[in-house]
């Protein structure tokens, strides 16, 4: 296959970190490679539930993000992607620091992809772990001026 053009992935996580979504939630993508990527999120009082932890949604958020773009790579020049179910386990309590949230993506099909992602605390501890099936979209892909591959 094909080496990722690291001009489109420049452009890439320029676009993904300038969205409203992740600039809402102070999540930043962070590096994307092959089956690879990792995402951070700076924790402030707008990510605590009223027990004064990190919501679980954002937990969930980190793993849904990094399992997308860890499969990301894998698709055609045109195709997008979709995750079509999430499970997650929450492993232990955080109140504060930076997230990190490293996904892996496992299987790379055609249509179906399945990854998997951890998100540490700022200790390195492991706080949730997760797994993702995504769904790949022919032509829905993001449009840049440049080929998302190099020729070999």
């Amino acid at each position: 296959m094909a080496s990722p053009n690291p001009a489109y992935i420049g452009a890439l996580i320029n676009v993904v970190n300038s969205s409203p979504f992740p600039t809402h939630m102070l999540m930043q993508l962070k590096v994307i490679a092959f089956d690879h990527a990792v995402v951070s999120l700076k924790t402030d009082t707008c990510h605590l539930q009223p027990y004064g932890i990190v919501h679980g949604g954002v937990l969930a958020t980190l793993i849904d993000t990094a399992t997308f773009w860890a499969s990301f790579l894998r698709l055609p020049d045109d195709d997008g992607l979709v995750n079509i179910d999430l499970k997650l386990n929450y492993l232990k309590p955080v109140a504060e620091g930076t997230l990190t949230a490293t996904g892996r993506c496992i299987r790379s099909g055609r249509s179906l992809s399945y990854a998997e992602a951890g998100v540490t605390d700022a200790d390195g501890k492991l706080v949730a772990h997760g797994t993702s099936t995504l769904m790949a979209l022919p032509g829905k892909g993001l449009a840049f001026k440049m080929n998302k591959f190099l020729e070999d």
